[in-house]
């Protein structure tokens, strides 16, 4: 089943790559923090608002298994969706290689939420993200 919600086209630039050609593995790290960002904007709750807000989503873990590499000019298509578990928000995101579909990342990122300096059960949060949890 396609549980996707969103999904977000990028290019590997030329300084993302190392001395083999490939992506750097710390690079992919952006590309999904990326498409997290991109996520909340397309929700219309971007980390801007929710940061004056007093609002702070930040990251608890990251589990990514790297399957194959992407290359200079490589076109990708980074994908997620989304699940809450108890106060966690956990972001299951996949990146594909555009031209040929083949699955380069597969990664579960969970954060929890930050309220005016105190960690708390995300209810705004989850608010914001009621259609798509």
């Amino acid at each position: 089943m396609d549980r996707y919600i969103f999904e977000l086209e990028m290019k590997v630039r030329d300084y993302e790559v190392d001395c083999e050609n490939i992506v750097n593995n710390a690079v992919y790290l952006h590309y999904l923090e990326h498409t997290r960002h991109e996520f909340c904007n397309w929700v219309g709750f971007s980390f801007k608002e929710m940061h004056l807000k007093g609002i702070d989503p930040v990251l608890n873990k990251v589990e990514i298994e790297y399957k194959t590499p992407l290359t200079c000019s490589d076109i990708m298509v980074s994908k997620l969706w989304i699940e809450m578990k108890g106060p966690r928000f956990i972001f299951h995101q996949d990146i594909y290689k555009k031209t040929t579909c083949e699955l380069v990342v597969k990664a579960i990122v969970s954060c929890v939420c930050i309220e005016n300096g105190k960690l708390t059960r995300g209810e705004i949060l989850a608010e914001a993200f009621k259609n798509y949890l």
